[in-house]
């Protein structure tokens, strides 16, 4: 996102979080420099908050890349930066003091949680999730805490027979991945219950935009369209999701903290079911725009285990609740990603 995104996001903020959310407000980002926290933590910084920032830079990508998306934070002077693993650091003096904690730190990916790596998705996304919230119940960080926001993901559903689906359709995550979200998940929402801690848990529906990490599907399209690479894709095409503009997934972020429920668990969707074929004949409609006579070949392939067939997000609890609507469109936003990657091949 760039700086007038920023700024459109904190204006459009309603009071019950410019509040909570005012300059000066200490407040954890864990996951600090990946995709969806990068764009948060400079959001959060736009708000004038004094942001701590976590993540130990895991080489599921390259690290480079993760520096890169903190290039434009790292020195700012009200950001600071702990570069540790949440399963190594003492997290009550890291929670201290501070009024939201925004939990976005995971090993990421689907396809990549079979077997022995299995192993890291529990330590990352379970014993992680488990430390941080003992710490919030500590006396000393409970004084100051108004709210949790755990990162969790549409995978914990699994396929849904009913779409669009409620938060109320009992989970049926087809990878380990999602089972580690819905296990972090559930243990967010056992916390509010038994220690009073306040958590609001947000289902992301499949976050697209500038700095998507290089193993999601638009960045590998837009890079293989670029190299004149063939794009595999897994599956006939056909199937659906409910894209999200990583704007959109921030500004869900903000609002968890002003829900006024014990615990929260919200749907964060992009507005509309498309199939993917589809958005790839979007995408590339904007990069013949840009690049005249760019053709990407697309090959199928079978599906991947673990992913589901169609997704799709209701959202009138999460509108009632917290008033998140999305705000960005899918050519605008995949238009918007386009052209971050293309700059940055510009730059490097």
């Amino acid at each position: 996102m760039d700086s007038r995104e920023r700024t459109e996001i904190v204006a459009g903020l309603p009071d019950t979080v410019r509040r909570i959310l005012a300059p000066g407000t200490p407040v954890v980002v864990t996951g600090c420099a990946g995709f969806i926290g990068s764009s948060l933590t400079e959001v959060l910084l736009e708000a004038g908050c004094a942001v701590t920032g976590v993540d130990c830079l895991t080489d599921y990508y390259d690290p480079a890349q993760k520096l890169e998306h903190m290039a434009g934070f790292a020195d700012h002077p009200d950001f600071t930066f702990v570069r540790k693993d949440l399963n190594d650091l003492d997290a009550e003096e890291l929670l201290r003091g501070k009024r939201a904690v925004f939990h976005l730190a995971a090993q990421a990916g689907v396809r990549a949680s079979w077997g022995r790596t299995f192993d890291d998705y529990v330590a990352f996304n379970i014993t992680a999730t488990q430390r941080l919230l003992e710490a919030c119940k500590a006396p000393d960080v409970a004084a100051d805490l108004v709210r949790f926001v755990y990162s969790s993901s549409s995978s914990v559903y699994g396929d849904q027979p009913e779409l669009p689906v409620t938060e109320k359709a009992l989970p049926q995550p087809r990878s380990p991945y999602g089972v580690t979200k819905m296990a972090a998940e559930h243990l967010s929402v056992l916390y509010a219950m038994n220690y009073g801690v306040p958590t609001s848990s947000l289902r992301y529906f499949t976050v697209y935009g500038p700095r998507q990490r290089p193993d999601m599907a638009f960045r590998k399209y837009i890079e293989a369209a670029l190299d004149g690479r063939v794009f595999q894709v897994y599956g006939d095409g056909g199937q659906t999701r409910d894209f999200t503009y990583v704007g959109d997934a921030v500004r869900s972020n903000l609002l968890a903290v002003a829900c006024d429920e014990p615990w929260g668990v919200f749907n964060t969707g992009g507005g509309s079911r498309v199939a993917f074929g589809e958005t790839l004949d979007l995408l590339q409609e904007i990069l013949r725009e840009r690049v005249p006579g760019l053709e990407a070949t697309v090959e199928y392939t079978e599906t991947a285990r673990g992913d589901v067939r169609d997704t799709f997000a209701d959202r009138a609890h999460v509108e009632a609740a917290i008033g998140y609507k999305p705000t960005v469109g899918m050519a605008e936003g995949l238009a918007r990603e386009v052209d971050w990657a293309m700059a940055r091949r510009r730059q490097a």
